[in-house]
């Protein structure tokens, strides 16, 4: 089967090696991929915005499956065009991708299918906002309604601060994804990222993860998209993934059946583990990043088939198996990462940082200049590795790290130090 992978970053780089790994596969094309992207699959420079182009270049080159990486391209409906045109692909439709979507339009489902999430009120002006927002205890969460590339939530400690978000909102800073605000209750507990395949109808809950949103050590400093992640979670207790599987994320799949728009793909379910319980933060309705690392190099089972499961509605039948060991992923940044990064300096040294035991390199923000490998974004690197323990895992990770010779870019050191401060062997 030919398939052909949409996306350019680490949880592509991460999806395409587990993908050359299935029997079932015959040629592998990304669109557009990235430069380690490019020694396992062919790359193009197709527009996947452009649905029609998508649609013509599988028919030319005799596509089976589309796997759809990003979150963009399912808001706009690419994986409704390709049904349209009889082109299997894994990923949500338009409507059902409005989890990720629109933050309101989870938390109205939340409220009407009593699926437990912290209290909220939607806004489409800033002095309604205000408003509310003066009634309500600190610390608080101000969201912009839609996607807007991780910089729509902030965290307020103060309600200068809060407000400030939602005047940069409606004043059009976030663009479209700032036309409404959802402000919610901040709730306290310790953060996991739960996955599960859903075929429409059936689910099946992935490995558990947990993630590194700060972008300095001990958690500290400003949100990023993720600068690494560990798995499995020792939070998600086996007690706990089936109290999320029975409260959250069943209930999320019959809601959306009933609603007319049955849900197909993965739904990623940002938690917060509270005194009371899992309670859904938000919805992506798509692979995390940087857990999509973590969970590739322990996934057993056949990931391709795994997604054409998905796809045809029969997980009823389908199970996955995980190799025991952990799995750790430090991401490596441009300096100026989460504002402006730099780009365009030279990363050497990956050739022989790849060679330590149990480690796998997965690209995020790279092109190529001739033999050069330049940074390109502002996650750049995916350093990953697999160890009896999260701290075996960790050891393992910054030990590669420090045979990369790259002065423009910059890591956490202490990935997983919650997981290995529990003194636990996940």
């Amino acid at each position: 089967m030919n398939v052909l992978l949409i996306g350019s970053g680490g949880r592509e780089h991460a999806l395409a090696w587990a993908l050359t790994a299935s029997p079932l596969l015959t040629a592998l094309y990304c669109c557009p991929g990235n430069a380690g992207i490019a020694e396992i699959a062919t790359c193009l420079p197709l527009d996947a915005a452009d649905h029609e182009a998508v649609i013509w270049f599988c028919r030319v080159h005799g596509i089976g499956f589309v796997v759809i990486g990003p979150e963009a391209p399912l808001v706009s409906g690419l994986a409704d065009a390709l049904a349209a045109a009889k082109i299997k692909c894994f990923g949500p439709s338009r409507l059902a991708a409005q989890l990720e979507g629109s933050k309101g339009y989870t938390k109205d489902l939340c409220r009407e299918f009593h699926i437990p999430t912290a209290a909220y009120e939607r806004f489409k002006d800033a002095a309604s906002a205000k408003a509310y927002l003066a009634r309500q205890p600190l610390p608080i969460v101000v969201k912009a309604d839609g996607l807007a590339a991780g910089k729509g939530v902030v965290v307020a400690e103060t309600r200068g601060e809060a407000e400030a978000h939602i005047d940069a909102c409606f004043a059009g800073s976030l663009g479209a994804a700032g036309a409404e605000v959802v402000i919610e209750a901040c709730m306290v507990g310790e953060e996991a990222s739960f996955f599960a395949l859903v075929d429409g109808r059936d689910c099946l809950a992935l490995a558990t993860a947990q993630d590194h949103k700060r972008a300095g050590n001990g958690d500290t400093g400003p949100n990023t998209g993720g600068m690494g992640a560990y798995s499995p979670a020792p939070v998600m207790t086996p007690a706990l993934v089936e109290r999320t599987m029975a409260e959250i994320i069943r209930p999320t799949v019959a809601a959306m059946a009933k609603r007319g728009t049955p849900f197909k793909g993965v739904l990623f379910a940002g938690l917060m583990i509270t005194a009371d319980g899992p309670q859904l933060i938000e919805y992506n309705t798509r692979f995390g990043d940087p857990e999509t690392q973590v969970l590739m190099v322990r996934l057993k089972s056949d990931l391709l088939a795994a997604l054409i499961a998905t796809a045809d509605g029969v997980l009823g039948t389908f199970d996955l198996h995980w190799h025991t060991e952990a799995a750790l992923t430090v991401v490596m940044a441009a300096n100026g990462y989460p504002g402006t990064p730099e780009k365009g300096s030279e990363i050497k040294g990956l050739a022989e940082a790849a060679k330590t035991p149990g480690v796998e390199i997965f690209h995020a923000g790279t092109r190529r200049d001739g033999s050069r490998l330049l940074a390109d974004g502002g996650r750049v690197l995916n350093v990953t590795a697999r160890g009896a323990t999260v701290a075996q895992a960790q050891a393992r990770a910054y030990a590669a790290i420090a045979k990369i010779d790259w002065p423009g870019g910059f890591c956490r050191s202490d990935i997983g130090w919650r997981a290995i401060a529990r003194g636990k062997v996940p």
